[in-house]
């Protein structure tokens, strides 16, 4: 789950972060239906990755 958030937070600006963001994404949802991480944590991380994207544009 951290590699690929931090995959996608290196890959900002370039090409491949389209797919690096949803593979972090789709990481985070699964490891909070698995009760792994809160959903809400979950959601928290999301929002912060989302944010760092778009002020990066």
């Amino acid at each position: 789950m951290r590699t690929r958030l931090k995959n996608a937070t290196e890959t900002i600006g370039t090409p491949e972060n389209p797919e690096a963001l949803r593979l972090a994404v789709k990481r985070l949802d699964m490891a909070a239906s698995k009760r792994v991480i809160h959903p809400r944590q979950a959601a928290r991380k999301k929002s912060r990755l989302m944010k760092k994207i778009n002020a990066a544009k």
